[in-house]
């Protein structure tokens, strides 16, 4: 009985003594990637300004960190509030958090199988046994009842750190969970941002074509007279019809677009568009960050959710390899059992009737048809695909951040000329309209002056919608500041 009670003891120190290796790789964070710039060519330190709200001059600041709620520098509180909504509402958010909680409780489950596995067991019987079970030809037999009530320890001694292996990598399994449901965060506040400001755009690009159709319905009735008073020909009254007809065909396209986007919007905050109640966006009411922080070239790995996401596959991959390793060699178990075995219940628990066993087993595998070599080499090449998607995300991350910042210096040069564009094409149709009042030019220089402004307005007004989607796509492309509301 004694050596029954210090059985545990032993359980202990003999465990402490053989659980101390870890076969398999020990996973190490891949370094950075050893440069100081994310493009070619050094960019300027601010980009050219033109006029106009969506024209203001921004400047790169060079690491200086991101801020978590990055679409405040908008400065735009009914978008702040949709942004909010979005991240409470939205189904993919709802989604992301019960993939994370679903492996926080499968790591807790195979954290488990560090312990002692301990149950239970009790049972009740009633046997009627033949004396020709033992040999003899007496045609006796008895009658009896048998009753068992024990408690059973079995501890599977992790030697080789096969299980503490899979508890790394369901560990890295959570930290996946953790960087999808961040990169979520980001991709859904940078989707609303960008569709607010889609939005912002179409209506101004809508109110410059209705203002395009009254213009061109006015000189219409100017020609209609002209026409009356025989100073023009009948083929310069139908080309101008044909021009306000083109104008109001531009109109329906453009307003099944708005129409589209705002059930966009609704849906990504996690509501029907018949009840969103999304509120209406306008270039007016944004305003263009000034100063652009721009991470150092070092970090970038460490704040980009898909790079940290791709980082724990790695690592989950690495882990596999020393479960796959720890199969190959002996698994000891320990296991014991004490309780009681008695024919009649109320004496099961008494001295006479207790029962009690331990002891170990070893278990090497010799032989499985190579099944468990073929699966450690499998968990090698998985590791090597993981370490190349490793390395292609990160390059994907450093293209981003280079495309975003040539962008926004290129397409601050682009609404410049737009904007200088859309002004010279107004000064020529207003001069080439006086002018037309007075008979000094023919229809066909006026036709051609509307719609270079038609056109040149547009395109200015595009061209600063995209200044202000460039800027989220930098703020995307450098991780979103998450690191900074922990």
């Amino acid at each position: 009985m004694l050596r029954f009670k210090l059985f545990p003891i032993i359980l202990l120190n003999f465990t402490m003594l053989l659980t101390g290796c870890m076969v398999g790789p020990n996973f190490k964070t891949p370094k950075a990637p050893d440069t100081k710039s994310y493009t070619e060519a050094s960019l300027p330190k601010k980009t050219v300004s033109s006029k106009g709200k969506g024209g203001k001059s921004q400047e790169f600041v060079l690491g200086k960190d991101v801020k978590a709620e990055w679409w405040g520098l908008f400065h735009s509180k009914p978008l702040n509030k949709l942004v909010e909504k979005g991240l409470k509402n939205s189904p993919t958010v709802e989604a992301g958090q019960a993939a994370l909680r679903q492996s926080q409780e499968n790591l807790n489950a195979g954290i488990g199988a560090l312990f002692p596995s301990v149950d239970a067991a009790a049972s009740g019987q009633r046997e009627r046994s033949s004396q020709a079970a033992f040999g003899s030809s007496s045609s006796t037999s008895s009658i009896f009842n048998l009753y068992n009530a024990s408690v059973n320890v079995t501890y599977v001694l992790d030697v080789f750190g096969g299980t503490r292996r899979n508890i790394e990598a369901l560990c890295a399994a959570v930290d996946y969970q953790q960087f999808l449901l961040r990169g979520t965060y980001l991709t859904l506040t940078s989707n609303i941002v960008t569709t607010a400001i889609t939005e912002a755009s179409l209506r101004a690009q809508i109110e410059a074509t209705r203002d395009l159709i009254v213009s061109q319905e006015n000189v219409l009735k100017i020609v209609e007279k002209q026409f009356e008073l025989g100073s023009i020909s009948r083929e310069d009254v139908l080309a101008q019809n044909a021009l306000l007809a083109q104008t109001q065909a531009t109109l329906p396209p453009l307003e099944k677009n708005l129409s589209q986007i705002r059930h966009a919007l609704a849906v990504l905050v996690g509501a029907l568009p018949s009840e969103a109640h999304v509120p209406h966006f306008s270039l007016d009411q944004l305003q263009l960050p000034h100063q652009l922080p721009i991470s150092l070239p070092s970090e970038l790995v460490r704040q980009r959710p898909d790079v940290r996401a791709s980082e724990a596959l790695l690592h989950q991959a690495s882990a596999q390899i020393g479960v796959a390793t720890a199969n190959l060699l002996p698994q000891f178990t320990l296991n014991g059992s004490y309780g009681g075995q008695s024919n009649h219940l109320n004496n099961l628990f008494k001295a006479q009737n207790r029962v009690w066993d331990y002891g170990a087993q070893v278990l090497q595998p010799i032989f499985r048809g190579g099944t468990l070599i073929a699966e450690r080499r499998a968990a090698i090449a998985a590791f090597e695909q993981a370490k190349a998607q490793y390395r292609q995300t990160v390059l994907q991350a450093f293209q981003n951040v280079a495309d975003s910042l040539r962008a926004i210096e290129i397409d601050a040069k682009t609404l410049k000329a737009q904007t200088e564009a859309e002004a010279a094409a107004l000064s020529t149709l207003r001069l080439i309209k006086q002018q037309f009042h007075l008979g000094a030019v023919n229809y066909l220089s006026l036709l051609n002056a509307e719609r270079q402004y038609q056109q040149a307005r547009i395109s200015r007004i595009q061209a600063e919608a995209l200044r202000y989607t460039d800027t989220v796509a930098l703020f995307q492309a450098l991780g979103g500041g998450w690191w900074n509301c922990e």
